[in-house]
């Protein structure tokens, strides 16, 4: 089998040859077919995460070591399993929960995996899916996506799964409620699909590169803003009928976390998922007169994933701009993705 190996930090992704894996007890091998290119390895391939005032979080501190096979949107054939795997669906194809946890904490025990203290994620703490073979923990964290577009179906897993999460914590809102979605890459076209996917009837897109409305418009924005032109943005916020109940930033910049915060309405929720690398400062006797929650949230749990392509299979997500490239392309992909460069979501093909 071959992989692609991040070597050293910042650096293309290296092509390796290696002895196909044997899965061991609850082990499940997949051939890969598909593998989502997420904006999240781009930080993770550089090998930190920005956290402000100069300060960054090492991906090293999180467990990830040197060489790692990269790739977290995972979907392909399943071929065998270990002897203690059950009711493994062998020849059938399935996409695959990445966010795998040490299977023994009280969060893995109440299958929310993404919070566990000891992760061991796909792509990340475990070998991923730039590969032309995958071993996934345990049978439970394959899904039946039959019925889905399977490039569609590969970014459910975290892109799709990611933005179902983080509107969630919205709730309790009506589907009146104006929610503003702050970046318009992959995760803010994907949470723009899914609000309106819920019947959500005013969704607003806050995003700097205007290229992008028209995209965002097509994916159910009713009405587009420029963050960067702050003051305008704030009152265009305000404006809105109702007020602003909620925010999703998929940015994580100092900037558009302030925006957010100034625009809300007493009450108002801000989610913060974004990777960017930011700061903000916000007086604690104004969080509680305005009531304010915010609140992060990082991709999401099975039963999300599992709901998540529920909704896929109704028809009523539409998928993204969607296009592919081959394995070898994947690190070009991915300096494009820094660059700004890539609409909709790449997809890279395992023939």
């Amino acid at each position: 089998m071959f992989s692609l190996d991040l070597q050293e930090w910042g650096s293309p992704l290296q092509k390796v040859l290696r002895a196909q894996p044997i899965p061991q007890g609850s082990e499940v091998l997949i051939k890969l077919k598909y593998c989502g290119v997420c904006h999240s390895d781009v930080h993770i391939r550089d090998g930190y995460f920005e956290l402000g005032s100069g300060k960054r979080f090492q991906m090293q501190e999180r467990g990830m070591k040197l060489p790692m096979t990269m790739g977290h949107e995972p979907y392909g054939t399943v071929i065998t399993a270990g002897e203690d795997a059950n009711d493994v669906p062998v020849g059938e194809d399935r996409l695959v929960y990445p966010w795998t946890g040490c299977g023994q904490c009280p969060s893995c025990l109440a299958q929310m995996d993404n919070w566990c203290m000891q992760p061991r994620y796909l792509g990340i703490q475990r070998p991923g899916g730039y590969a032309s073979y995958l071993l996934v923990p345990d049978v439970k964290y394959l899904i039946d996506v039959g019925g889905i577009d399977p490039i569609f179906a590969s970014v459910l897993a975290c892109s799709g799964l990611t933005a179902y999460s983080a509107i969630k914590k919205l709730q309790p809102c009506s589907l009146a409620d104006h929610i503003v979605i702050f970046g318009g890459g992959g995760l803010g076209l994907m949470a723009i699909a899914i609000l309106k996917a819920l019947g959500h009837k005013s969704i607003v897109l806050a995003e700097i590169d205007e290229k992008k409305w028209a995209l965002a418009r097509t994916a159910g924005a009713t009405m587009l803003i420029n963050p960067q032109r702050y003051e305008e943005a704030i009152e265009q916020l305000k404006s809105v009928t109702g007020g602003l109940w909620g925010a999703i930033d998929f940015v994580g910049a100092t900037q558009t976390a302030e925006v957010a915060l100034q625009s809300l309405r007493k009450g108002g929720r801000l989610i913060s998922v974004g990777l960017f690398g930011g700061e903000i400062k916000l007086p604690t006797v104004t969080l509680a007169q305005r009531a304010l929650t915010i609140q992060g949230s990082y991709v999401g749990s099975l039963p999300e994933l599992r709901e998540v392509v529920e909704l896929a299979k109704t028809g009523r997500l539409q998928p993204l701009p969607l296009s592919t490239c081959s394995a070898d392309e994947i690190s070009s992909v991915l300096d494009q993705l820094k660059l700004g460069q890539v609409q909709g979501r790449v997809v890279a093909r395992f023939d």
